[in-house]
């Protein structure tokens, strides 16, 4: 039997078999078998995935490690935020190891669980955007934000039950299919510039902005010791001669972007591992583990290369008394859960189009509501490893375009997460010149849903260039989304009442051109299972085309024929689903 025999042959054992028949393989028997989905494609699907996604066990530990975690800064030390207390610092490398080992997880977890219940070929992770926001203006880099890190963590895990409850009911589902279309689209694009900015400052990029004085952005990319002690400016003759930031520029950014045009898959991973390899010797210019203390610390842990890292400072960390953190929690909560249900919502609509399991008449996916569950549930787990909010990763994208059609593909990155947790010395010695350029690129793939806006109505345009421009210049999604969604009120809200007032005579001229918006949506408010409750059905949790024809149903014995038309065009071989 030849290599390519013996593939067809496993794939057709697979396919007939309970695991088969559970992920609606190609020839399962499967009602809802989905064409093309293949066993080893699936694996391979898998895989591709997380390669293009592993870039997030270092990138959101070095953003989320910037909180301090629940390392303490001493008051004597505040002045600078304890940017130069060694002990400081070694307690916030520990947080950053915990987060290492803490991400791999519950991106293994999440993304498993995805693939199992939900059978869909999405990976989840703690969110780029997201991880900023807990990082940057919630926490604040080392604790100088709204609420300390493990009040945070309490929103967070709170955050994840109500998005539970909200599944239950449809809510969630309805809120994202309700919003105008032209605040959807904003919202990435903000969030990818926000991104971009992160990843082009000295926190968790390449150091080539800073805050000015004279203006409120200015050039930088100088090195450390060229950071004035009084005013935290770069000296200007020494602007543009950081060797980390050239190095992060041509091999993380550059090279990463034409492995990317030419379609090498694992390009981002290629760029990332480049600079980290080059950055890892101890005698260069470009180092990351100097002779300093910290260094060395640094230095021996990268030197056991596998071994597991158990969480200490971040495990179990929340805090449960907010009494003191009332107003700023709220407003932290809400942020998450409105930001978290325009992120994850939209991007699983985005990756289940793009694998054809979306419904065209309700707009919504199979497996939809376990989608959701799965992921809620995801966010509080999280929360407890001390990670911030969990959500679907757009970089699925790459399994499917490898031919990943079922949950098998999920299974399978999170499997390889797993295994990525015994390798955490590796990931946690990760530079942030080497994720920067990653942030800018990641911001650039977002911001292409900019083309998609309706810029020719002002009603859609100004609120969605409000959205995309606040985050960036305030440093807060939260503002952006505020800022968005109270001038699309106010602006669609005057020009109604304007309309109703006069009869129908004072009009924009163009309305014709804006985005239709309506609060009721296709499919209805409640997902079908509660319908099917709600009339009695016992079997609730069965798809209407999984129901078994009953004699005497009906005037001919079986189902309603437009339901009987659909089920028909579902089998159809010209679908997937």
């Amino acid at each position: 039997m030849g290599f390519s025999a013996w593939i067809h042959d496993t794939n057709l054992r697979v396919a007939r078999s309970p695991v088969g028949r559970w992920f609606h393989l190609e020839n399962s028997g499967h009602p809802r078998e989905r064409k093309g989905a293949f066993f080893f494609t699936e694996l391979r699907a898998g895989l591709a995935t997380f390669f293009a996604m592993a870039y997030i066990i270092s990138v959101n530990s070095n953003i989320t490690s910037e909180t301090g975690g629940t390392c303490v800064c001493p008051e004597e030390s505040m002045k600078d935020f304890c940017a130069s207390n060694s002990e400081y610092l070694l307690c916030v490398e520990e947080v950053k190891r915990d987060l290492v080992t803490a991400t791999a997880a519950i991106a293994a977890l999440s993304t498993f669980c995805m693939g199992l219940f939900a059978n869909l070929p999405i990976a989840l992770a703690p969110g780029m955007g997201l991880n900023a926001y807990f990082a940057y203006t919630v926490v604040g880099v080392h604790g100088s934000g709204m609420i300390p890190y493990s009040i945070a963590l309490t929103a967070v895990f709170v955050e994840g039950w109500v998005f539970f409850g909200l599944t239950l009911i449809g809510m969630r589902q309805w809120l994202a299919r309700a919003l105008p279309a032209s605040i959807k689209l904003a919202t990435g694009v903000g969030i990818g510039l926000y991104l971009a900015l992160i990843g082009l400052t000295y926190s968790a990029g390449i150091g080539l902005v800073q805050g000015g004085t004279d203006t409120p952005i200015e050039l930088a990319g100088c090195a450390p010791q060229y950071i004035s002690s009084e005013t935290g400016q770069c000296l200007s003759s020494e602007k543009m001669r950081s060797a980390t930031m050239w190095v992060g520029i041509f091999c993380g950014g550059v090279l990463t972007a034409l492995l990317m045009m030419y379609r090498i898959k694992g390009a981002v991973i290629i760029g990332i591992l480049l600079v980290s390899i080059i950055s890892w010797p101890r005698t260069t210019p470009v180092t990351y583990f100097p002779y300093t203390e910290l260094g060395t610390s640094m230095f021996d842990f990268f030197k056991k290369v596998v071994t597991f890292h158990p969480i200490k400072h971040t495990l179990t960390a929340q805090q449960w008394d907010i009494s003191g953190h009332g107003g700023q929690f709220g407003l932290a909560f809400i942020t998450f859960l409105y930001v978290d249900i325009l992120d994850t919502t939209g991007t699983m609509y985005s990756m289940a189009r793009f694998a054809g399991a979306i419904d065209e008449k309700t707009q919504d996916f199979e497996g939809s509501a376990i989608a959701y569950m799965v992921d809620a549930l995801s966010i509080s787990i999280g929360s407890l490893f001390g990670s911030p909010p969990v959500t679907a990763f757009v970089e699925s994208g790459a399994g499917i375009s490898e031919g990943g059609k079922t949950g098998l593909t999920s299974c399978m990155t999170g499997i390889a997460f797993f295994i990525s947790v015994f390798f955490a010395p590796i990931f946690a010695s990760i530079p942030p010149w080497a994720t920067g350029c990653t942030l800018v690129i990641v911001g650039a793939l977002m911001a292409k849903a900019a083309a998609d806006i309706n810029w020719r109505y002002y009603g859609d345009a100004i609120p969605a260039f409000l959205t995309i421009a606040i985050m960036p210049f305030t440093y807060s999604i939260a503002y952006g989304l505020i800022a968005g969604i109270l001038s699309y009120i106010t602006l669609n809200g005057i020009a109604w009442s304007l309309e109703k007032i006069s009869g129908g005579r004072i009009v924009p001229p163009n309305r014709e051109e804006s985005d239709p918006w309506s609060w009721k949506v296709p499919g209805g408010f409640f997902p079908p299972w509660v319908k099917r409750a709600a009339s009695g059905q016992k079997d609730f949790w069965r798809r209407d085309e999984e129901r078994p024809t009953l004699e005497g149903e009906g005037e001919s014995g079986s189902l309603h024929s437009s339901q009987q038309e659909r089920i028909t065009a579902e089998k159809a071989p010209a679908g997937n689903l």
